[in-house]
């Protein structure tokens, strides 16, 4: 038996299937938890009764509420955000732009980005898995468009991923915890012409 099928059997187990089926379980009611009431409202024991789970077995999985709250905004983000691929450096960015707008505009998930990132603040542990697992992920997926646009040939020179990347995340954070002005098409717009003209 090879690896593909060592790997095909272990996926069909029945305690596999059982024990993902479980964790997205989790994931869903946490989410759900915090449309319903707020993140400050959300414990792990409420996600574990919802759930129908122990807390043990969500405490086997993540350290805290925030991180259970983290993987599934990153779910989210990934279902949400794919990585476009239209043909060129402008059209990719307004497509990513696009999508990561529309999910900031849903009040459930603002909130619990704000949450999130106010967790990160005070607690330094959760703040370095949040960047690790959360923020770095988000600046990852930029990048590949950015080093697509660059074999490509379209991208600016003046570009870098690390410069989109505080350009596109400093505005869409800055928004969601500062000052709060619409993710809409004319803030789009203005980040696509700033990043696709060539200084």
């Amino acid at each position: 038996m090879d690896a593909a099928e060592d790997t095909e059997l272990a996926r069909r187990r029945p305690g596999r299937r059982r024990s993902e089926d479980s964790r997205d379980a989790i994931l869903r009611a946490a989410a759900e938890l915090v449309v319903e009431r707020g993140y400050a409202a959300v414990s792990i024991e409420k996600i574990a009764q919802r759930a129908g789970t122990g807390k043990q077995t969500i405490y086997r999985w993540w350290q805290s509420k925030g991180d259970v709250l983290m993987e599934a905004l990153a779910r989210k983000a990934e279902v949400h955000i794919p990585l476009p691929d239209e043909g060129s450096w402008p059209a990719d960015l307004r497509r990513m732009l696009e999508d990561s707008f529309a999910l900031a505009r849903a009040p459930q998930l603002g909130e619990l980005l704000r949450a999130l990132m106010v967790e990160a603040q005070l607690d330094s542990a959760f703040g370095a898995r949040f960047r690790t697992e959360f923020l770095e992920r988000r600046r990852a997926a930029l990048a590949t468009l950015v080093e697509r646009a660059r074999r490509r040939g379209d991208l600016p020179a003046t570009v870098t991923a690390g410069f989109a990347a505080d350009v596109v995340f400093g505005v869409l954070w800055y928004r969601l915890l500062a000052v709060p002005q619409p993710f809409d098409r004319r803030l789009t717009d203005r980040l696509v012409a700033l990043l696709t003209i060539a200084a």
